[in-house]
């Protein structure tokens, strides 16, 4: 009995080790204008609702000057840890300076700063996704896609003729996940692909909206056999497009597989719908959870690992969440 006792309260004692109703945490996000970016605020501010810690959440407005005039606002208010989603992923070294002469943690998240720069100052920490895992994910999803509806290579010559959606100019995931998904299409020697056109879209679903439309005036729906957006809300805005030119509405002969990153609520509703073909989820539940609790941990002295966190820890530094493919298929096995 005694033995159950005590594992009893080393468990209470573990459980109640983040537990800090003394610590401010001050959080910056680029933008409130993110379906993404909104599911990160809910997970950070649940998470530490559950540690009774005072969070503070404000807009950046994607303005890096503003950002820094904030952070300057949290330090003053005597904040014990910042949680930033960086404006401009290169542009943190003002942030990190002004955290380590008040020798504040800071965590940054879903935007990674350079190594150099996190490396500068020893409480710095990153929380994200590899962005190359989603871009492979999205290249498998239309690989797969493609080998089960040869209809889909309207031509019949064995290439996927696409046209691509990209976020910000810059930014990691941008990259990774319109290289690798590229890349994985090609390595998978079933099919070459052939990148028709491509722009940025800023992550932004009416943008994305427009260039579509662009694309379809100047390419024509004939021609393009794909659309590979880097995230959903541009993957959306692509579906926006083709329904107002009579496709991925219900008809399969007048059908063009989209794929998206993030596995948002409206990207699932359009899957069901038969609108897109698939998305790679971004746990932002899990991210944000993981980016309080570092900022707690790194706040009270404590090991940033994974007792105290919960998450691997890469390099003292990383917390990589992982990506998940999200087909029709997968949603069916999962019911």
């Amino acid at each position: 009995m005694r033995k159950y006792f005590l594992m009893a309260v080393l468990f209470l004692m573990s459980a109640e080790s983040l537990f800090a109703a003394d610590i401010k945490i001050g959080s910056c996000v680029y933008t409130f204008n993110d379906a993404y970016m909104t599911r990160y605020r809910n997970a950070m501010a649940a998470e530490a609702e559950k540690n009774g810690v005072i969070l503070t959440i404000l807009n950046s407005q994607n303005s890096q000057g503003t950002q820094n005039e904030q952070v300057d606002e949290f330090i003053a208010d005597g904040v014990d840890a910042l949680i930033i989603n960086p404006v401009d992923r290169t542009d943190v070294t003002e942030i990190i300076e002004k955290a380590k002469a008040a020798n504040i943690p800071v965590v940054f998240v879903n935007r990674e700063p350079p190594e150099a720069l996190l490396g500068s100052y020893e409480k710095t920490y990153y929380v994200g996704s590899n962005a190359e895992e989603s871009g492979k994910l999205s290249g498998e999803i239309i690989v797969e896609y493609f080998k089960n509806h040869p209809e889909a290579d309207k031509n019949h010559d064995g290439k996927i003729q696409f046209v691509m959606l990209k976020g910000e100019n810059g930014h990691q995931d941008m990259i990774a996940r319109s290289r690798f998904s590229v890349e994985t299409i090609e390595n998978s020697g079933a099919f070459k692909p052939v990148e028709l056109a491509s722009a940025l879209a800023n992550w932004d679903k009416f943008q994305a909206m427009t260039i579509m439309n662009a694309f379809i005036m100047s390419i024509g729906t004939d021609e393009i056999e794909a659309v590979i957006a880097n995230n959903d809300e541009m993957a959306l805005g692509a579906v926006e497009a083709l329904k107002a030119n009579d496709f991925n509405k219900g008809d399969k002969e007048f059908f063009i597989p989209v794929v998206g990153v993030d596995g948002n609520a409206g990207a699932i509703d359009a899957m069901n719908k038969n609108e897109i073909i698939g998305t790679v989820f971004q746990n932002a539940e899990a991210q944000g959870s993981a980016a309080v609790k570092i900022a707690i941990s790194a706040a009270k002295n404590l090991p940033v690992d994974k007792n105290n966190t919960g998450f691997d820890v890469v390099n003292t530094k990383y917390i990589w969440v992982p990506y998940e493919k999200i087909t029709p298929e997968i949603l069916k096995k999962g019911e």
